[in-house]
């Protein structure tokens, strides 16, 4: 089966964005408008699987073409100011040859690679932060702006405070300069509540949900006609429906479709099978990790709401642990900051990651 359009693995890059033009369209015309612009700080926040690292370089690619030099997405770790230097000095000459790059004031051809835009040798021995500015000043000065993409938002992070403190004085000097900061929900609470970064509290968040199943159908009905796969209406949209609008859960169902189909349609025992592999790994790359970064008293709360079927009131949930409603809040706070629940209305709860219910009520038989 030429199955190229499902790409099931954590960082790597799909062949088609599904359900975020919105979110694209958006950040591209902040891109467009006067540095300074709020929109042009950007905080995401997703649970895993959600797409954040897709919708990252998507803005790397897309970028280029208005003009701008990007530091592809780049880890929060020791060195990040250096590595985000380093990622722009190697992106200049790749914009440069762009052809349908939008530069203000020139032309490419104008500018070329005589423009002088990368560091020189005096500069080594300059902080990261006085390097970052120097070439940002350099774009600027020719036209160019510059994106930073940040995956894996950490919290109490000395270099994500580096980061945006270097980032504020950019853009109080005017640059032309924009940032993506992208993590986990309960990594981009912590961070926006870090009073040293009070400024990222102006930018623009976006919290990813899932995608529409109507999306996800149409995917689904482009890609298995691709992979020469024959697939009903009916089917299909049964398996459009169990990615629950999860892009990566997306991509498992539609790998191990073609993967288990042979040259006769698709029926129902073949969409069996690729469901349960589906299941199976998304609780153990999902699932697993997700209940990892919890409490003990998170999972106790988190299995009881499985329990009384994934959704259900909190005074439900604080009768059954045999704790008081206000210990109980406490809890639904922590969890939903965590993006694990959501409060569709007052006093509802439910579980709001595909699988998670079933995987608890498993793994405490």
């Amino acid at each position: 089966m030429n199955d190229l359009a499902f790409t099931p693995s954590f960082g790597s890059r799909p062949t088609q964005l599904v359900g975020r033009d919105q979110i694209v369209r958006d950040f591209l015309d902040a891109l467009d408008s006067r540095p300074g612009s709020k929109n042009r700080a950007l905080v995401i926040r997703g649970q895993r699987g959600n797409g954040k690292t897709a919708l990252l370089w998507e803005f790397a690619d897309r970028a280029h073409e208005h003009g701008f030099v990007v530091a592809t997405p780049t880890s929060v770790c020791e060195g990040l100011l250096e590595r985000i230097v380093e990622k722009i000095s190697d992106d200049i000459s790749s914009v440069l040859r762009e052809p349908n790059i939008q530069v203000s004031g020139g032309s490419v051809g104008a500018l070329g690679i005589s423009a002088n835009l990368q560091l020189d040798r005096n500069d080594k021995d300059m902080s990261a932060e006085h390097k970052l500015t120097k070439l940002c000043r350099k774009l600027t000065d020719r036209g160019l702006g510059t994106l930073i993409l940040v995956d894996e938002l950490q919290a109490n992070s000395p270099e994500t405070r580096a980061l945006v403190g270097t980032y504020q004085e950019l853009v109080g000097e005017g640059l032309n300069v924009a940032i993506v900061l992208a993590g986990l929900p309960a990594c981009v609470s912590n961070v926006l509540n870090d009073r040293v970064l009070t400024f990222l509290n102006r930018a623009r968040k976006i919290t990813l949900g899932p995608i529409a199943i109507e999306e996800v159908d149409a995917f689904f009905r482009q890609a298995f006609r691709s992979a020469g796969l024959s697939v009903s209406s009916d089917i299909r949209y049964e398996a459009a429906r169990a990615s629950e609008g999860s892009p990566y859960l997306m991509q498992l169902i539609g790998h191990y479709l073609c993967l288990y189909a042979e040259d006769a349609p698709v029926d129902k025992s073949v969409l069996h099978e690729a469901l349960e592999s589906s299941r199976d790994q998304f609780q153990n790359d999902v699932c697993s990790a997700t209940l990892a970064a919890l409490s003990q008293v998170d999972i106790s709360f988190l299995r009881v709401m499985a329990e009384l079927g994934g959704s259900c009131r909190t005074i439900e949930i604080a009768s059954r642990m045999g704790v008081t409603p206000d210990y109980a809040q406490q809890y639904r706070k922590r969890l939903i900051d965590a993006g694990v629940i959501v409060s569709p209305a007052r006093g509802l709860l439910r579980i709001d990651v595909p699988y998670l219910a079933e995987y608890l009520i498993q793994s405490s038989e």
